[in-house]
């Protein structure tokens, strides 16, 4: 009779392996984009305006330039930080220069006290966002749209329509006055608020429970979270930031004013934080990345002048840029609704 054994068997060819997933592919080639898209835009943007207005980096452009990015940057953090749990807050550029014009009445009495006045009412008025959001489920777009119209109505009112000049402004203006590496020591204040805001995002609790509320709100309450809290202690950042760019307004004018410096950084904190890879959709932020959006968003206006734009349109190349931006991040994330 035959042999059965299994060694005279014919072998069996096994099956081919599955070849890897395309998707794969796109997915490396997004955390590419996320980490260091910010920065290549940047880069081209600067290496632009260096060709084309080589005067800018000799003549001390970069210095200039950081110093306008300060303000930019905190708003524009704290834009971030709104974005990332899924909300965003249309009053945190009037709350920093609500703070200005605050700080500019109260430092010449009040000194150091004054600055931290400015600090406690205008995270508080964060804190307030944040609690009717969360608590009476008020769109955060409607409401922080409402606090603006009262900010400025506010700021028009204790500056009685016009500039308000600190007495005291000496106690704050060494932040633009000094500095590191010829960057100003507000810049640098300004960078490192970001890499404790990345460091808080990634390593802390807190940081990764913001993160699953911007990712999936829904998933995060059934897991546990207190979503609510997470809301309110998103928009405090904001207006923590926001005092602190309002502050920086006062050290760089040493005035403030419903008009002047402060009063149109509602746009470039909504492009810095975009531009900078934050996900309008929420939960995905980088705050080291917000940097180079604020510094792009800075040379937006000179790079436009050196392309021949007319400075009546730089309101248009931001809008065109917060498209771009928002429809990049968009592409990155398989998400079927947007808040």
């Amino acid at each position: 009779m035959p042999d059965n054994t299994l060694s005279d068997r014919a072998p069996t060819t096994p099956p081919a392996e599955p070849a890897a997933p395309e998707p794969r592919r796109k997915v490396r080639a997004i955390t590419v984009w996320t980490s260091v898209g910010p920065f290549a835009v940047f880069a081209v943007l600067f290496a632009l305006v260096a060709i084309l207005r080589p005067n800018f980096v000799g003549g001390g452009g970069l210095p200039i330039l950081a110093t306008q990015a300060t303000a930019i940057l905190l708003v524009g953090l704290g834009q971030a930080m709104v974005l990332h749990v899924g909300s965003i807050d249309l009053s945190n550029a009037a709350i920093a220069l609500f703070g200005a014009i605050l700080l500019a009445k109260s430092i010449g009495t009040m000194g150091a006290g004054g600055i931290v006045l400015v600090i406690v009412v205008c995270s508080a008025i964060g804190a307030l966002n944040g609690i009717l959001i969360a608590f009476f489920q008020v769109p955060s777009f409607a409401l922080t749209l409402g606090t603006l119209g009262l900010l400025q109505a506010a700021s028009l009112i204790i500056s009685d329509a016009t500039t308000v000049y600190a007495s005291n402004a000496g106690l704050v203006s060494s932040l633009f006055t000094q500095g590191i590496a010829n960057l100003a020591m507000a810049f640098w204040i300004a960078v490192l608020v970001a890499v404790v805001l990345w460091a808080m995002l990634r390593f802390t609790v807190l940081g990764q429970s913001m993160t699953a509320v911007g990712l999936n709100e829904t998933g995060a309450l059934f897991s546990g979270i207190r979503t609510r809290l997470i809301k309110i202690v998103a928009f405090t950042l904001s207006g923590l930031l926001s005092s602190l760019a309002g502050i920086m307004i006062i050290a760089q004018a040493g005035s403030a004013s419903s008009t002047g410096l402060g009063s149109d950084l509602l746009l470039p904190g909504i492009t810095a934080a975009i531009v900078g890879g934050t996900a309008i959709t929420g939960g995905i932020t980088n705050p080291i990345n917000v940097i180079f959006g604020a510094l792009t968003v800075t040379l937006i206006p000179i790079g436009a002048a050196a392309l021949g734009v007319p400075s009546e349109a730089q309101s248009l190349v931001y809008g065109l840029v917060i498209i771009l931006a928002v429809a990049l991040m968009i592409s990155r994330r398989n998400v079927g609704v947007v808040k």
